[in-house]
Parts: C-alpha cells; structure tokens; sequence
C-alpha cells in the first residue's frame, strides 16, 4: 500500500528543527475574552544548518520573539483559509545536528480565534460567572499558541496561567490543591496563578484549556492504583456529574490497564463543560472533556467515558501521524471501548453497541456520497485541505468493524488481545502511519502464528478496507442481536400498525418498561429503516412514550429521525419548530444543544423541512455555538446558500 507520510494541514517545518517542549505564561481576561502572554519552545534542531524555525497560527497578535534571549525578526506569511498563517522565526547560523535552540513568542490571542469559545455567564449552568474552553482538535492548537501543529510532533508542556477562575489543562496540576477552590481567594474577583506539568509528550491538538467556575471530587481509588481520578463541574452539577461516572470510571481504566498496558498519564480526569461543548467527549490528556447531554441520570451513556479514556493509548499514546490516519485512533478506541464492554458485563452489551453504531455509520457513508473519497479509512488530502470535512462516524464504526473482522479472522478475541498490547507496546509514545501499523501485524502474526496467521491475512482485501467506497463494509459481520431482539420486534409492531386508527392501537407506555436507552435508541432506529409512519402514528409515538418531551438527547434525537423521515408530512412540519428550540432555545439566547452529533443532524433536518424556520432560528442563535460547530453547521447544504 502506498503510504501517506505527509501531513497536509501544516506548514511547520518540523522534520528540519523540532519543539520537544514548550513552556506557556498565560493571563485570563474575560472582559476583553483575550488570553495573552508567552509560548518558550525549546527546540532540538534536526537538519545541519536549519535556518528558520516555522510554526502555524491561527489568528494570533504576534508582538515579540526572542532565540536564545535574543530579539529576532520574524514574518506572519499569508493567512491560508484552512492552515492559517505560517510564523517564520530567524534562526543563528551554523546550527548543528541535535543543538538545542530556545524560541519564545509573546502574543495573544484574537476575537477570531477558532480554539476558543467564551461564554457568558447567562450560558453557564450557575448563571454567575463567564466560562472559557478550547477545542484544538484536528487543527485548532494554532489558534491557541504558535505551535508546529502536526501529531507527528509530539510535546511535553508546562504552564503558568493567571486568573479570577478556577483553570483547568490537560497536564498534571501541581499548585493550587483542587481541594481548595481558587485557593481560598474570591472565585471571579481574586486573580490567582495556577501552574501545571504535562511530562508525558502528546500531539498539540491535546492542549486544552478550561476555566470557569468549577469544583472537584476525588473518585475512590483502586487499591494498588498509582493514578488518581475523578471529577469537575459547575457546582450546580457536581452532585450529578458524580453520581453518574463515579461507579464505573475508575472500574474501566483499571480493567484497560489489564488489557493494554499501564496507564502514563498519572491523572484521569473527567470534567463537564457547558452545553455549547461541540463534541461528546474530547480525550485530551488527563482531562477528559465532556458534554452535559451524558447525564442522563442512568449511567447508561458512560460509554462515552469509556471511549475517551481509551484513547489514552489509542490517540494520546499511539497517534496517527496525519489526518490521512484518523482512522487508527477512533476506529481502534471504538473497538477496544467494545472490547471492555465485553470483560466487564457480557458478550451481548459488546455485541449491541456495534449494533447501535451501525446506523451512525450507514448514515454517514449515505450522506458522502457526493464526497466517496470521505467514505475511505485512509483518506488522501489536497495539501491544505479541512480534515473536518472528513469528520464523521466512518472512522469510528469502519474503523472497529475493520479491526473485529481481523480478530475474527486471526482467530478470536482471546487469541487478538496478545497482538494488541504487542502493538501498544511497541508504538506507545509514537505517531505512525497505516502503513506502519500493517507491517507490524504482518510481522507480529509471522513470528506468533507463522503461515497459518500469514495466509489468514493474505485473505484480507486490504484495499477495500483502505480505499473502499460506497454505503456498504467490504464484508457483511454479524453481531450478538440478544439485546437488541425486543427493540426490533417493538419496531415491527409499529411498522405492521400504519395501517391501524389511532384508537385502535394496543400500544401503552409500559411497552418501555424493561427498555434502558440504549434500547430505545435502537428501537427508534430500527423504525427509521421501514417506510416514514403516518403522521398520526408518529404523533401517538412521541406522546404515548414521551420521545418527544424527553432529557435524554440521544433518544430525543432519534425520534426527530422518525418524525422528519418524510419532510412533507404534518409530524415533520408539527415538530420542525420544537426540534430548533430544542438545540437553540425558545427565544435563540443560548445553545441548548452544542453537541453537534445533535444540533448539525436537527439543523440539516429542520433545513429540509421549513428553510425559513432553519435560518431564522440560526441567525437567532449561532453566536452561542463554539467556532468549530459554527463552522461545520454552516456547510449544511440547505443553508449554504443563505446563511
């Protein structure tokens, strides 16, 4: 297979001199919603007399540089529309192989900024004081800081960041105790300098910051666990946020520790952002992120927390080199979170999660039909082309079903887990390429199974797998159906009922009675697969069950599916309306629903339906959504033309 070893979406120069670690001094100003102060990266130079040490930015009000302590010029190229703008730094002559260089950059940060989102106090939970957070994945790191933004670069990072809220990075705090909120000082009044270390080297798109008003809780600690663990949140949901992730977060990463190797990172932490956060959860190191929308108050959506502290080898640990990759960090983490839902409860939770999952990947192969080369694992980019294009469920679910056929195909899960901590242990630390992963599987199977495991590989159509298009998997897999046969034979009564008068229906809210939501979920999809249900079955559904008024977003989200399958109906039109307040709000003033597996799908759809009633309620309401949502939610086609 060819390989693709550049990274497409940089225009640093880090094959020829390299950042090992970076030193951040930062200042907090919500008033001016700036961050301002210093990046000191010291460098390690990797080609004879290197000349100019190139970094990317976003947007950056670049005021001072120092090499070595002293001033040098310095050019801000051209801002590319995706990449940014390259930061040239004059170097001394004469630098050697290996020679260390020291590069400080004193800058801020700009209304533009992409990484970053500041919210008002009134888009919080408490009400009370401002909030800030980033989001620097795939790209987005340079719009933080100056930075050789590549995951082929990996870097340790320490920080100073001064101000009246509690911060929170993804690295080890080490001054003030989390257990003293602000440090005893007045939170949003008292200005007051946290400091942290991140010894472990990781991708720059892993530099995360929070800061707001926020509390810790210590989860209890497995005996014999040198890592610590637990939980931030607003205080208003702390008692929440506890209770949902307490039981099983510390059960998992122990358990994966089992599995894989030991844990680096020292810290697992988990911390629920405000519900602008665009993602479910970001993996950043240390510190997970995470979305309001998982407290269900059942627990049965911690599998987000699974998959993101999973990447704590498969992402943050092993990384793909370049986006082109992408696919061995999701795809890899979504077989693996499967793969403990298996261990620690049964065969059939491992087996209805790739059922869930299923529908997000047959969605998102149907929706890149347009765009095949979207629907390959490993995806060639144009040099300074978005990798967000490409952002979807494909990686993920491709990416897992991909790596169950090849355990299924060398044999089993018992005989796969050996040749996965091999592989852990053989790329922890690094960033490779598919081509890389490839030549040790063939070489693991070669010294561990000989020609039996060889010729079992040699049957693998690598190439479908790779570069393969189309809405269909280069083979069919079959999966544990036991919990999913009472969701599909609910939905099978719905379907044969469209013929049946409302009144006449048997249905009754019981039906759901021994339904987690995971089920409901299922059941709801498995609905979307018949014809669209009149629109009075449609409306019996969403009151007789509640879909319709529920808190739970990934059910609510599935019944706007049904209730949009036919775009013309009275149900479509009757909840076109109650689907954008649902993400915006009733009056446009707050996101209520950042995530943007909920609002891009509930916008495209709401779009489809009412154009009118789609742009009106996006112009009420889009400031309120991060930068990154922002972005994507207004490459929806319907709105594209307008908004």
């Amino acid at each position: 297979m060819a390989d693709i070893a550049v990274d497409t979406a940089t225009q640093a120069n880090y094959t020829e001199i390299a950042t090992d670690n970076v030193a951040f001094d930062w200042v907090i100003d919500f008033d001016a919603k700036i961050l301002s102060g210093s990046a000191t990266h010291k460098m390690i130079v990797k080609n004879d007399g290197v000349q100019k040490a190139i970094f990317d930015t976003g947007d950056l009000d670049i005021s001072k540089i120092t090499v070595d302590g002293q001033i040098v010029q310095y050019d801000v190229k051209p801002k590319h529309p995706v990449m940014g703008a390259a930061l040239h730094v004059t170097l001394p002559s004469g630098l050697k192989l290996g020679r260390s260089v020291t590069v400080k950059i004193d800058y801020k940060t700009t209304e533009e900024c992409t990484a970053l989102q500041w919210l008002d106090k009134n888009q919080t939970q408490g009400k009370t004081f401002p909030y800030l957070f980033s989001q620097c994945q795939p790209i987005y790191a340079r719009a933080l800081a100056p930075l050789q933004d590549t995951p082929s670069n990996k870097i340790k990072y320490s920080a100073k960041v001064s101000s009246v809220l509690p911060v929170l990075l993804s690295a080890r705090l080490v001054s003030p105790s989390p257990d003293v909120p602000h440090d005893g000082k007045i939170i949003g009044k008292d200005v007051v300098t946290y400091t942290f270390t991140q010894p472990v080297p990781i991708p720059s798109y892993l530099i995360a910051i929070a800061v707001g008003n926020v509390r810790y809780r210590p989860f209890p600690k497995p005996e014999g666990k040198q890592w610590t663990s637990g939980i931030w949140a607003e205080p208003e949901t702390i008692d929440a946020a506890y209770w949902e992730f307490s039981e099983d977060t510390t059960r998992f990463l122990a358990q994966e520790e089992e599995i894989v190797t030991p844990y680096k990172f020292g810290v697992y932490d988990l911390l629920v952002l405000p519900p602008s956060f665009p993602y479910g959860g970001m993996e950043n190191a240390c510190m997970t992120f995470l979305t309001p929308t998982l407290l269900t108050g059942d627990r049965t959506l911690v599998d987000v927390v699974v998959h993101e502290l999973t990447h704590s080898w498969f992402g943050n640990g092993v990384t793909h080199a370049n986006p082109s990759h992408f696919w061995l960090n999701e795809g890899w983490t979504t077989y693996i979170e499967r793969v403990l839902q298996q261990v620690l409860h049964s065969p059939a939770e491992r087996g209805f999660a790739y059922v869930i999952g299923s529908k997000a990947l047959y969605d998102s192969l149907k929706e890149y039909e347009s765009r095949p080369k979207y629907q390959r694992l490993v995806i060639s980019f144009d040099e300074g082309e978005d990798p967000d294009d490409a952002y979807s469920s494909i990686p993920y679910e491709k990416g897992a079903n991909f790596i169950l056929y090849l355990e299924r195909t060398l044999g089993g899960l018992d005989v796969f887990l050996p040749y996965v901590k091999d592989y852990v242990e053989n790329f922890i630390g690094r960033s490779i390429t598919t081509a890389q992963w490839k030549d040790h599987l063939y070489a693991y199977w070669q010294k561990n199974g000989g020609a039996e495991k060889i010729k079992a590989l040699d049957s693998v159509d690598w190439d479908a797998w790779f570069y393969g298009e189309g809405v269909q998997l280069p083979v069919h897999l079959e999966y544990d159906l036991t919990l999913a046969e009472k969701a599909y034979k609910l939905a099978e009564r719905w379907d044969a009922a469209r013929q049946t008068e409302v009144s006449h229906l048997d249905f009754k809210e019981s039906d759901l009675k021994d339904f987690n939501s995971n089920q409901i979920v299922v059941f709801l999809e498995k609905l979307q697969s018949y014809p669209p249900l009149p629109s009075e079955l449609v409306l019996h559904l969403g009151h007789l069950y509640h879909l319709d008024s529920t808190n739970n977003a990934e059910i609510r989200l599935r019944f706007y599916g049904v209730a949009f399958a036919d775009t013309v109906s009275p149900a479509a039109k009757t909840y076109a309306l109650q689907a954008s307040k649902w993400v915006i709000g009733d009056d446009g003033s707050g996101v209520i629903k950042g995530r943007m597996k909920f609002c891009r799908p509930v916008f495209r759809a709401v779009a489809k339906v009412d154009k009118d009633l789609a742009v009106t309620s996006w112009e009420k309401g889009k400031t309120g959504f991060h930068p990154i949502a922002r972005k994507l939610i207004e490459k929806v086609q319907c709105l594209r033309q307008i908004v």
